[in-house]
């Protein structure tokens, strides 16, 4: 199947950014992968700007327009819900709340904690992240949002890269969450898209390619 235009760019804005370095990098998991993915790079008003734009992509080829608020949990998805919610309403024609939680309530003034769009019984929230680990702080959002309204429609959830490997524990963290919660996770891209990818367009080597598979064989999912 071929892939998708906006995969392909993403793809390649990684490699432009620097956010996706292939070598030997040591995981806080402590697995010694092959590459490394860092979101932390996209710190200027135009990558920000265009790492909004390939969420609000995917949202739109996955999501279409079922869905009245994207929440992006602290800290990392608060920039990334502003940014997709300005590329939502620029690039596709679709004006939708964007919110996000404090890490701290404040004891003073607003004492929220939500900031931003109003959440009200029966919204239909889109959540994003940057990753998927152990699921952990997305657990905590929906505890957190569904203590704020009622009967919350949790329509997906959007992380920017699937490296598609088990937890410590051998599962895959993923399938658990959407399993447990009934949420639906999808990715920008994953980790075969980008093998793939690199491939085809000779931007690894053979010897590259047979270190990230045989990296996937031992920690990858099923």
């Amino acid at each position: 199947m071929e892939m998708k235009e906006y995969k392909k760019n993403f793809i390649e804005f990684l490699l432009k950014k620097n956010a996706l370095k292939i070598g030997e990098f040591k995981l806080k998991s402590g697995r010694i992968s092959p590459y490394f993915i860092n979101t932390g790079m996209f710190d200027d008003g135009e990558s920000i700007g265009k790492l909004g734009y390939f969420y609000a992509a995917k949202i739109v080829d996955r999501f279409k327009d079922n869905f009245d608020i994207i929440f992006g949990p602290a800290y990392k998805g608060i920039p990334l819900s502003v940014a997709t919610a300005i590329s939502l309403n620029r690039d596709f024609g679709m004006n939708r709340g964007y919110c996000f939680n404090r890490k701290e309530i404040k004891k003073h003034g607003e004492k929220k904690a939500i900031v931003g769009h109003k959440i009200e019984s029966g919204s239909k929230i889109l959540m994003i992240d940057d990753v998927f680990t152990t699921g952990g702080t997305k657990y905590d959002s929906i505890d957190l949002l569904n203590s704020i309204a009622d009967n919350l429609e949790f329509v997906g959830l959007v992380i920017a890269v699937d490296r598609k490997e088990v937890d410590k524990n051998g599962k895959n963290a993923i399938k658990e969450f959407e399993m447990k919660t009934g949420i639906p996770v999808d990715s920008i891209v994953n980790i075969n898209e980008i093998i793939r990818y690199l491939r085809e367009n000779r931007k690894i080597t053979e010897e590259e390619r047979e270190i990230f598979e045989r990296y996937l064989r031992k920690y990858g999912v099923e």
